[in-house]
């Protein structure tokens, strides 16, 4: 596909039925009127495809993804998927890390995801920086086509010069899961110092289990009113599991700090679903995620992840924002609109990015998608896809279907 920046998209339906002209330059909206006519030259005529907000992936695992049918691993839970990863990737090479993630990088594109932040492990032994190297390369080759963040992922044995080599490396934020350390408090406080002395942001895996005595996200929260991280970062704590299992009174208290000291939640509902709850055979089950909607109603920016893609800890994932959208309004009972928001535009103010969407003034990051409404695009299906990045048209996909009821 040659590179193509069109100024203008012509025939553009929004998510309220109207038919628009969006005038591009520079990457970013200059206007947006009623719709005039067909495209000219250097113009792009979207014939009345829906155009939304490209998709933001706040919170995924591109050095795990993709070694599902590789592995072929046990069904289990989180820890027994962690052991089975750990194992595997003692043997794989900085050109596996980067291959995989350049093709789940593709995936997400194709889908309309144009910023995607990943966490990347590094490890106790042998090269332990070679999965940070992997996806440096990757963002530098992606360059122009889509934000890629990296966050460092280190398990409780990895000292602290090797996760500030590791931000060296190309590593963008500090991250790790300190509700699975001996000592949470400790570990907690350990990568928050960390992310002080060096100036980055603070990404955390958190709660990811049925307890609701595991609030290292509040913890963080405390940390961060009493004292800031620096200016222009950003803070958030993914999965968030065991705040589900609050009374209402605990929860908003949580919530409070939570929003008080600006650190956003990053539900993932696939892989949570997936994971948690295994253990229990008989009696009420637990949705085993976030209580997205609480957590929304007490002010708090709550986005939508997709976690996990096809590797040890999840068979399934799509690699498409929208599918996320999908299970958070299956699952959190949002409306369609607010659970495309946190995969969307919330995703983005999360990740620290500039607003995008079809407005005057805002980055150019958009999909044209040939379905009827934003539900049914949410809803899924084979669907025409365009997408830009910064006015780029960075994706196409064209859709081909019949059947024998056609005539």
């Amino acid at each position: 596909m040659t590179n193509h920046y069109p100024t203008a998209l012509r025939r553009a339906t929004l998510s309220d039925g109207s038919l628009v002209d969006v005038r591009i330059a520079e990457g970013r909206i200059i206007d947006v009127s009623p719709a005039t006519g067909h495209g000219g030259r250097d113009e792009l005529d979207l014939d009345g495809a829906l155009l939304l907000t490209a998709g933001a992936e706040p919170h995924t695992h591109l050095d795990k993804a993709l070694v599902y049918d590789r592995l072929r691993p046990d069904y289990g839970d989180l820890l027994s998927g962690i052991r089975q990863w750990q194992a595997h990737a003692r043997h794989l090479t900085e050109e596996d890390f980067a291959d995989r993630a350049r093709a789940l990088a593709r995936m997400f594109l194709a889908n309309g995801v144009t910023a995607v932040r990943t966490h990347a492990e590094i490890f106790p032994s042998g090269d332990p920086l070679r999965c940070v190297r992997a996806l440096a390369g990757v963002r530098a080759e992606l360059s122009g086509v889509m934000d890629l963040q990296i966050v460092v992922l280190p398990k409780n044995d990895i000292d602290d010069a090797t996760i500030e080599a590791a931000l060296d490396a190309g590593a963008d934020l500090v991250g790790g899961s300190p509700h699975t350390a001996a000592d949470p408090e400790g570990e907690l406080d350990r990568l928050v110092a960390i992310a002080r002395r060096r100036r980055v942001g603070i990404d955390i895996h958190a709660d990811e289990r049925l307890d609701p005595t595991s609030l290292t996200m509040r913890r963080l929260a405390r940390a961060l009113r009493r004292e800031p991280l620096a200016p222009g970062t950003t803070a958030m704590a993914g999965h968030c599991v065991s705040l589900g299992l609050l009374d209402p009174a605990a929860l908003h208290d949580v919530a409070e700090d939570l929003r008080r000291a600006g650190v956003s939640v990053a539900a993932a509902p696939l892989t949570n679903l997936y994971l948690q709850a295994k253990d229990i055979v008989a009696g009420p089950v637990p949705r085993a995620i976030a209580p997205v909607r609480a957590l929304r109603d007490a002010g708090v920016l709550v986005c939508g992840a997709g976690d996990n893609v096809r590797d040890p800890l999840n068979p399934l994932g799509a690699a498409d924002h929208l599918v996320t959208a999908g299970l958070l309004v299956a699952a959190s009972h949002v409306t369609i609109e607010d659970a495309h928001d946190c995969v969307t535009a919330h995703a983005r103010a999360a990740m620290g990015l500039e607003s995008a969407g079809v407005e005057a003034g805002r980055v150019a990051d958009l999909l044209a998608i040939r379905a009827p409404s934003l539900a049914a695009a949410v809803a899924g299906g084979a669907y025409d896809r365009v997408v830009l990045h910064r006015g780029r048209v960075v994706a196409q996909r064209k859709v081909t279907e019949r059947t024998v009821l056609d005539r």
